[in-house]
């Protein structure tokens, strides 16, 4: 099968959302269904998660922008009016993190949460999708007053409801998709602000914060932004704050910088998008049994071996952003390989979806194959990337 072709890829973003849709559409509360069992059968009706929600909104645009079916931007516009009406705080300003039905479960502002609500409202507005263009501009005003700090060129991570205490973690991730909401904010309006608060937050990890940790990007910080080593120790799995060197996660600074490399290009952004991908591979590619392992030690040695699906699909992404920039055999081979691994391990071919994860022999580890607030974002973004990458000028 060849990857690369535009309706391969366009059939894989499709066979993902016709796993969820209409099954996700949440009728009774709005929304959006997000547990999910293989076969598509629903086991979780009632969370809510901000990052859930944004990632569908995200999907179901993606599915418009390619041309799929008119369900798919009535399913976008769906998510839209719960972002609005219900994530959204309209005492204090911001996004709550998690609801339970309409209910707020956990009324916390996240960074990590809006950016995916900014990314959400952004592709929605390319999308054409009502509502979408003044949530941007919303978004980005909370996340201003609130989040960014200008002093260190990063977003500071964690406020309670009413906005009136600070956490004192500092993390990489909210950092990273803050960066991609950015670069596809700026898709969507051309305005310039998006496009250098990219380029500063890239600049910000991927060359100061990456010489702090010797030459890799560490997850978790002190409230001054020097690596915290003992952060969730053991704690590789966690959701939003892993422990570790997470190979996924330069191989994702890869692909971003190849995006911001798109509408600003500096030789030091390929450079170290390059560098980052080759530290990935190099020590967190399984030659044995393919895929790529999850976690890596403060020294760089191979902590947790599990090969989960968003980490290939970053992968893929950062081979084809890097293949078509570059011209590079070794990122084309690449590409082909990890698509073959996701397609032969991770791909579910009778229902659709991916699943989520496998031990180091590529078995499957036990878990619903779509939980809160999973969505299967990460395969469709890579996917959008790839035709994006490949399609002839």
């Amino acid at each position: 099968m060849d990857f690369k072709d535009p309706h391969v890829l366009k059939q894989q973003i499709i066979q993902i959302l016709e796993f969820y849709y209409p099954a996700c559409i949440d009728t009774e509360n709005g929304g959006y269904i997000n547990g999910f069992l293989d076969n598509g059968s629903i086991n979780d009706r009632e969370t809510k998660h901000l990052v859930g929600t944004s990632r569908f909104i995200y999907n179901f645009s993606i599915g418009s922008l390619i041309g799929g079916p008119e369900w798919c931007a009535q399913a976008a516009a769906h998510g839209i009016e719960f972002l609005k009406n219900h994530h959204r705080d309209k005492k204090y300003g911001g996004y709550f993190f998690e609801l339970k039905g309409q209910i707020v479960k956990d009324p916390a502002k996240m960074a990590y949460g809006h950016a995916f609500a900014l990314l959400a409202a952004a592709i929605a507005d390319q999308a054409g999708i009502r509502g979408a263009k003044e949530l941007i501009e919303d978004l980005y005003h909370v996340t201003e007053q609130h989040f960014w700090d200008p002093d260190d060129g990063l977003y500071r991570d964690e406020w309670d409801s009413s906005w009136s205490t600070l956490s004192s973690y500092r993390g990489q991730n909210a950092n990273m998709h803050m960066c991609e909401a950015m670069l596809t904010a700026y898709e969507a309006t051309g305005e310039k602000k998006y496009l250098n608060r990219a380029y500063k937050l890239a600049e910000s990890v991927c060359r100061t914060l990456k010489e702090r940790s010797g030459g890799m990007i560490w997850e978790n910080y002190t409230p001054d932004w020097q690596p915290d080593w003992t952060y969730h120790l053991h704690q590789t799995k966690d959701e939003f704050r892993p422990y570790g060197f997470i190979p996924g996660h330069q191989l994702e600074w890869s692909k971003l910088l190849m995006w911001l490399d798109r509408h600003l290009s500096e030789p030091w952004i390929v450079e170290t998008a390059e560098e980052l991908y080759g530290k990935a591979w190099e020590k967190g590619a399984d030659e044995t049994f393919g895929g790529i392992f999850f976690a890596l030690s403060p020294q760089g040695e191979v902590i947790d071996t599990d090969k989960n699906y968003w980490v290939i699909s970053e992968a893929i992404a950062a081979s084809a952003l890097l293949a078509a920039k570059t011209g590079k055999s070794i990122y084309s081979e690449r590409y082909n390989q990890l698509f073959s691994y996701a397609s032969n391990y991770l791909i579910d071919h009778q229902y659709g979806g991916w699943y989520k994860l496998l031990n180091r022999k590529n078995e499957r580890l036990p878990g619903p194959k779509s939980a809160s607030p999973k969505t299967d974002y990460h395969p469709v973004a890579a996917c959008y990337q790839a035709l994006q990458a490949f399609s002839k000028p």
